[in-house]
């Protein structure tokens, strides 16, 4: 899609967090006002047929979209976090990093069978963590999931995309 209104406020900054690094920081659309309307409203556009009972925000940057577009679509909200920050019982799944090894959890009740759900992050790079957050949602066998993110990278050499090799539908607002 590569909104030219969201390019032209995607701040980059280069050899963060490491040398060699160019981030690019959602940061900056989440402030702008017209960005967030944007990004909500490419989404919703993308998602409003699709049957959407529960969107699954990954931790931290995708409860943020992940909120707004729920409430849009008029589904249910479900946190994909870091280890030890959900106060119900979990489920949970661990994922290699290229520094070690992350875990997410969800609660054991976020989904059920007949639920239709989008997950959500802000960014697509190797896709660790949206593959393990995928195995977590499958567990409760829903009825169709689909993914979206804020921006693909794959002009590092990041190829997160073919870590699904068809295992879901993926959207991207932007991709760099």
């Amino acid at each position: 899609m590569n909104n030219k209104v969201l390019l032209e406020n995607l701040r980059c900054i280069p050899d963060f967090p490491k040398k060699g690094i160019n981030f690019r920081d959602v940061t900056t659309l989440y402030k702008n006002a017209e960005c967030m309307q944007i990004m909500l409203n490419e989404m919703y556009e993308l998602y409003k047929d699709k049957g959407i009972t529960k969107v699954v925000g990954i931790e931290s940057r995708g409860f943020i979209m992940g909120a707004a577009i729920a409430a849009k679509l008029g589904a249910g909200m479900v946190m994909a976090r870091k280890p030890g920050k959900l106060p119900f019982t979990t489920i949970k799944e661990s994922y290699a990093k290229e520094y070690g090894v992350d875990t997410v959890e969800m609660h054991i009740d976020s989904i059920t069978s007949n639920d239709v759900v989008l997950i959500h992050d802000d960014l697509l790079a190797t896709g660790g963590t949206a593959m393990a957050t995928l195995k977590l949602v499958n567990h409760f066998y829903p009825k169709k999931v689909y993914m979206n993110f804020i921006m693909e990278i794959t002009d590092e050499g990041l190829h997160g995309r073919d870590e699904f090799d068809g295992l879901v539908d993926i959207t991207t607002l932007l991709k760099l």
